[in-house]
């Protein structure tokens, strides 16, 4: 044990003390906010050029009433459509409307000089959809239809609460928006570090091959030994990062929110997570919920637990495998092929979360939060929407089970491979090495 001691401690000094782990450590919440806003700042900014739009309207209903905006701008024709087409060639397209529009929905057409996107074509049909509805509706002969409309309009906000919880004392609120967006952000952390720090051994196994260092190592030291001190060396670099995060977001939480918003709104904030209802009218219920869950101490520190429980848990199964990948291979590129089995898994998970965030307590979400290749994943995506104790327990339990048990295979191809040199073995020879007593 000394001696897995003295591996651990140099794995991990020689992580931690390098510039790229205080940078990343600092870093990563940014970036982690940055991609999340990426799809809407690219949205923003990428509207493109005005387009140019002709209309014919034959129809005498719709061409007036087509509103431009800063992606289209639509012009009045005066013409008939095969002149235009003919003539108009400036412009982007020519929009020609049926007489009949009416009755015939079908009666559009788009005559673009070059090529369009969904999004411009489903914006003309939405505009031309709502001026058909509203024509529809004055048949009715209604007075002051869109004021009464308008009068009628109506938006529910839902505050939803766990019954099964506490029946006998306050109730449990709970924000499905809120525990989306917390699985998401979870899950892609857990798929970014399997991959991330189970590289990093694998890498290191084959510069250390590659430099003959652990030819000397293991003279002193069992094969074994070392691609435990290796694999946990480099876990606790992982830890350590997700502790930084937690004590950065748990101070956040406790001691910076609830200075930076009104009273007013702790208080609702207060109130919604003890279960009570929203009196005023101008709050936000799903904005109140995630306050509340961001200065909740007990709800973060159920999340920073799990999540250093399944990072280290998912890192270890995964560092085996990358471990004795990097002692059969001489260098990164051979390492390609024989380390496609072991990121599929992981790829899988990712797929999965996305689909078990629309329904956490599915049959297959829980399945997949049991099988020990996606659980780190797919259970971090389940944990905010508060699924019973006994499921998360029993996910820790198979996944560092299955760990013991991956890790004695994998110390069978380490011990063979680490002495191999020139040669990349198949999947059948890895096989034979893992059979060897």
């Amino acid at each position: 044990m000394n001696k897995i001691g003295l591996i651990i401690g140099r794995e991990f000094n020689e992580r931690v003390r390098k510039k790229s782990f205080i940078i990343t450590t600092i870093l990563m919440p940014v970036l982690m906010i940055a991609l999340m806003a990426a799809p809407a700042l690219i949205m923003s900014f990428s509207q493109g050029d005005e387009k140019q739009i002709g209309v014919i309207d034959a129809s005498n209903l719709i061409g007036d009433r087509l509103q431009s905006d800063e992606t289209m701008h639509f012009e009045q024709l005066d013409m008939s459509l095969e002149e235009a087409r003919r003539a108009r060639t400036d412009l982007f397209a020519i929009l020609y409307i049926a007489p009949d529009i009416l009755d015939n929905p079908k009666g559009v057409q788009l005559y673009a000089n070059s090529s369009t996107s969904l999004t411009l074509e489903a914006g003309i049909c939405g505009q031309i959809e709502e001026v058909l509805e509203e024509e529809k509706l004055k048949r009715y002969d209604i007075t002051n239809l869109q004021e009464i409309l308008d009068e009628i309009s109506t938006s529910v906000s839902m505050q939803t609460f766990r019954n099964d919880k506490s029946q006998e004392t306050t109730n449990e609120a709970q924000s499905s928006i809120v525990a989306t967006a917390i699985g998401y952000i979870l899950a892609f952390v857990l798929y970014m570090f399997l991959l991330i720090y189970g590289s990093m051994v694998m890498q290191s196994v084959i510069e250390e091959k590659n430099n003959r260092v652990l030819e000397v190592m293991v003279s002193s030291v069992k094969p074994f030994d070392l691609m435990m001190g290796k694999i946990l060396g480099v876990g606790s670099v992982a830890v350590l990062q997700v502790i930084i995060w937690g004590v950065l977001i748990l101070g956040m939480g406790t001691l910076v929110v609830p200075h930076l918003m009104p009273d007013e709104v702790m208080a609702s904030a207060t109130a919604i997570e003890q279960g009570a209802a929203i009196e005023g009218a101008d709050l936000d219920p799903e904005m109140l919920q995630a306050i509340a869950a961001m200065t909740d101490t007990g709800y973060l520190m159920k999340i920073f637990v799990s999540m250093i429980l399944f990072v280290f848990g998912g890192f270890l199964l995964y560092a085996a495998m990358f471990a004795a990948v990097g002692s059969a291979v001489d260098n990164v590129q051979d390492a390609s092929q024989l380390q496609t089995p072991i990121t599929l898994p992981i790829i899988l998970g990712l797929l999965m979360m996305l689909a078990v965030i629309n329904d956490p307590t599915s049959k297959l979400a829980f399945w997949f939060s049991v099988i020990p290749f996606t659980s780190p994943i797919v259970m971090m995506a389940r944990i905010p929407y508060d699924i019973p104790t006994w499921e998360i327990v029993l996910s820790l339990v198979v996944l560092y089970a299955s760990f013991v048990a991956l890790v004695w295979f994998a110390a069978k191809i380490y011990r063979v491979g680490i002495f191999m040199y020139g040669k990349k073995p198949t999947l059948k020879e890895l096989w034979k090495w893992m059979r060897y007593n």
